[in-house]
């Protein structure tokens, strides 16, 4: 089988990725986009783009009729998923495939095997895999989580049944924290998922993340490729990655390297996927999760073992299988960096906006993957990733000596980033190769209150999008149009840009403002409540993420907004008097 044309269901860093793979492998890209990613990196990477009439990712890159609509018509004959979005939806897999296009990923029953985590924790128990205590079903209700949490200890964590990337994931270490950490979890894995069905496992304290890539070829062959460790975290979220992972003894990799392929191998798994494990500080192993798709972090182990994952997967959906039979020496150490724009210092908040400047790092051993260039716009909308920072050398003294290096070279002005984090992070013994002792809360508990907030840059006007039907030779044409260019050719904009507005009023102090553009999904106090300044008082979604509002100083809360409106930077939520 042949594949002609591959429609990218995606958007950002990822999309430029498989556009790139396919410029390569002599295959035709499609690029499909929202109404504010109209002229995005990812539609310029693309060989052709098709519009998905729409600003959020329900309506456009979690839409599967628009999605399918968008291969019809772009001659499409395959659909690659990326990552995140519905990379992990067994129902877009299975439409594709129902619509007589191919599917570069794993087959429909494989990612409602596996990608259901209940279901995946019977086949690891099947398969012998190490596992933590858990409820191998969907909670019926958060007083389910407070019993197995009275009868197995605290603490636990209520993670989404169909979540990944650590949305829809919620600790609790009280009985009392239960409650809300279902509530939050299923609200998360809704917005991010779709689905909201979540369950229960006790939670191993400061373990490791460690994870194995796979291929499968669909027909009962899978290789482990590799292995990384992914332990820098925020908020259940990677921040930097690397491979192999560092400080494994011979015998706990070849435990993870066997329990992934016998997982997969029991679905007869084709593509990539990952196997992910938690590592506790006593040597204890339990299995966590399956991300039925390409990983985040996949040139890592691209550049230990020399192989193009994604080209890999385009092999495979096409039936060529696997290039290689057995799991690849790996050749020195990588360390990836994600370029998130966020806020290191204010709890990684999201920093949205058009990024003004950019210098890019170079040189030896150094990768670039990025969704956005100068001028372009990390959206509010969509996930806070703008670039990947990858770096190979040797060995990790040495990649970590070239990433100090790399980081240096990094310019980026309009948003905060994570750069600062990452300096940061080099300097301390816990992340050195002899002292590795970092885990997946170690950024949280040890790192965040030693961070400096960035000087943070005014939010950038967001660029609507006009759509205007026009008739050229006799047809109807639909063009999309920034308001800009409309307000200007109608006369209604000044050549300086509207900078002739009379100056703003004194900033009122009792406004709560909003911290981020996004969402606000629930008030977590009542109208006209007494708050303490540092109270949590609302939860906006932004960026993909739950942020915490809180009260900037003390008095009565009277609110302005309701629940599931839209807000942007700065606006007032409400105020306190």
């Amino acid at each position: 089988m042949t594949i002609q044309t591959v429609l990218i269901a995606n958007r950002g860093e990822i999309a430029v990725r498989v556009a790139r793979a396919c410029a390569e492998a002599g295959i035709r890209s499609v690029a499909v986009y929202a109404d504010q990613d109209v002229d995005a990196m990812h539609v310029r990477a693309a060989d052709a783009a098709v519009a998905l009439d729409g600003t959020t990712a329900a309506d456009t890159y979690l839409d599967i009729p628009s999605l399918l609509a968008a291969a019809r018509a772009s001659g499409a004959d395959a659909v690659h998923p990326g990552y995140g979005f519905l990379s992990e939806s067994a129902a877009f897999a299975r439409a594709v495939e129902e619509a007589g296009l191919t599917w570069i990923g794993p087959t429909p029953e494989s990612i409602e095997q596996l990608g259901d985590k209940v279901s995946a924790r019977r086949i690891a128990i099947a398969a012998g895999a190490p596992l933590a205590p858990g409820i191998d079903r969907p909670l019926e209700g958060a007083d389910e989580a407070v019993a197995f949490a009275r009868e197995h200890g605290l603490p636990v964590v209520i993670k989404a049944a169909f979540g990944g990337g650590g949305r829809g994931m919620r600790i609790a270490r009280t009985l009392e924290e239960v409650p809300d950490a279902f509530d939050a979890a299923s609200r998360e894995a809704v917005g991010a998922f779709g689905r909201g069905e979540c369950f229960v496992e006790r939670y191993l304290e400061h373990p490791r993340h460690v994870e194995a890539q796979v291929l499968g070829d669909g027909r009962g062959t899978v290789v482990v490729v590799g292995d990384r460790d992914c332990s820098l975290q925020r908020r259940s979220q990677k921040l930097v990655e690397e491979a192999p992972a560092p400080g494994l003894t011979p015998e706990q990799r070849t435990r993870i390297h066997e329990a992934a392929h016998d997982i997969c191998a029991a679905v007869d798994y084709r593509g990539a996927g990952t196997v992910e494990f938690l590592l506790a500080s006593d040597g204890t192993i339990a299995f966590l999760e399956v991300n039925t798709r390409l990983q985040v972090e996949h040139p890592v182990t691209e550049l230990v073992t020399g192989t193009d994952l994604v080209r890999e997967q385009l092999r495979i959906a096409a039936g060529l299988g696997i290039s290689f039979a057995e799991t690849p020496e790996p050749v020195g150490h990588a360390i990836e960096l994600r370029v998130n724009a966020e806020d290191p210092g204010r709890g990684f908040l999201p920093s949205p906006g058009r990024i003004e400047r950019l210098r890019v790092p170079g040189g030896p051993g150094v990768r670039w993957d990025a969704g956005v260039e100068a001028g372009d716009r990390v959206e509010a909308a969509f996930d806070s990733l703008a670039a990947k920072l990858i770096v190979h050398a040797p060995d990790r003294d040495a990649a970590l000596v070239r990433l100090r290096r790399a980081i240096g070279e990094l310019e980026v002005d309009g948003v905060a980033t994570v750069a600062s984090f990452a300096l940061a992070v080099l300097d301390e013994p816990a992340f050195s190769t002899d002292g590795f002792a970092v885990s997946t809360q170690w950024i949280e508990a040890e790192l965040m209150p030693r961070l400096e907030p960035q000087l943070r840059p005014a939010p950038a006007p967001q660029d609507a999008l006009r759509r205007v039907a026009i008739e050229v030779d006799g047809r109807r044409v639909v063009l999309g149009l920034p308001d800009a260019l409309l307000a200007a050719a109608a006369g209604a904009g000044g050549a300086d840009g509207g900078s002739g507005a009379p100056a703003s009023a004194a900033r009122d102090e009792s406004v709560l403002e909003a911290p981020v553009p996004g969402t606000l999904v629930r008030w977590l106090v009542d109208d006209g409540a007494t708050v303490a300044e540092g109270d949590a008082v609302a939860v906006l979604d932004a960026m993909k993420m739950e942020t915490t509002v809180v009260a900037h100083r003390a008095g009565t809360l009277a609110r302005s907004v309701e629940e599931g409106a839209t807000t942007a930077i700065g606006d007032a939520l409400g105020r306190i008097a």
